[in-house]
């Protein structure tokens, strides 16, 4: 343990998703410590429609939110 989630909106390719989760992993390791192989990592992917029930509950809503993004979550229904 850790496990890391990923969530974000569709259209990366699994390549990308893959560097990201490594990356991730590898930032985390170095960060707190902890062994590399106790790491997992999910990687969900959202439509701009779905994301906005999940924007709420992960974010607006969320009390153990560490770091809050700066955008409004309709911003991505626009795209």
């Amino acid at each position: 343990m850790p496990h890391i989630t990923i969530k974000m909106l569709k259209g990366r390719t699994e390549e990308q998703k893959k560097t990201a989760a490594e990356k991730l992993a590898a930032a985390l390791t170095e960060a707190i410590g902890c062994n590399p192989t106790h790491i997992s990592v999910s990687v969900e992917d959202f439509t701009p429609e779905e994301w906005q029930e999940q924007y709420r509950i992960e974010v607006a809503e969320n009390q153990n939110l560490v770091l809050t993004p700066d955008y409004d979550p309709k911003d991505v229904l626009k795209k």
